[in-house]
């Protein structure tokens, strides 16, 4: 196998969830009376963690300010109720991989809370990936730790590890590693931004992983 470890996105990338990301923090922004903002520029930073993107977000707030509303919004606001859902075919893609021999991670911006939650969501998927990283545990996207954190926990050099996902931060961690890095084009950037940023490639979604990898 060319690949010893494919570490994929999560958000964008194996769950179709960018309308309830933008529909829960345009509820929080009304709710705490933040000035408000378009749905495409919240979505713009999806796949980010939460510093940077409400960085970028309100630029003109100083972000522990931020944290601090945003985390007592969420000690007030009744759990989220929904779902995460899979996109078609990426259970049954990540069971096939799995079952070939490929060794599995998921590194995302989604706090250690969240990414849990949506697994717990899915039982199957749990005992798929090896390891997961999120971005309150280690570096926010594109900062490349948290996949060195992952080749370092599974002893894989960067070069047998493929990263892949639906953002050109994914990519931009990838590539200041010298690790390969594939795009899927169901997320929230475009596929020219992601061939931009160095991916190999940009797959409809992450079911034509299994035929790319055999090409």
């Amino acid at each position: 196998m060319q690949f010893d470890l494919l570490i994929f996105d999560w958000d964008g990338t194996l769950a179709d969830s960018a309308g309830q990301i933008v529909a829960t923090l345009q509820n929080a922004i009304r709710t705490l009376g933040l000035p408000p903002r378009a749905d495409h520029e919240i979505s713009e930073l999806i796949g980010l963690g939460l510093v940077d993107g409400m960085r970028r977000l309100y630029p003109e707030f100083q972000p522990e300010k931020l944290l601090q509303l945003i985390g007592a919004y969420r000690q007030k606001a009744p759990e989220n109720v929904f779902q995460t859902l899979l996109f078609d075919g990426a259970l049954e893609t990540l069971t096939a991989l799995h079952g070939a021999g490929h060794r599995l991670a998921i590194a995302t911006g989604k706090p250690r809370f969240g990414l849990d939650r949506s697994l717990s969501h899915h039982p199957q998927l749990l005992p798929l990936f090896e390891i997961t990283r999120c971005a309150d545990e280690t570096a926010d996207k594109p900062h490349p730790l948290m996949l060195e954190q992952i080749l370092a926990a599974t002893n894989v050099a960067p070069e047998r590890a493929l990263m892949i996902g639906d953002t050109e931060y994914d990519v931009a961690m990838a590539r200041a590693l010298g690790m390969p890095a594939l795009g899927v084009a169901c997320g929230v950037h475009a596929p020219d931004r992601l061939l931009q940023a160095g991916a190999e490639a940009v797959l409809e979604t992450v079911r034509a992983i299994p035929a790319w990898l055999t090409d």
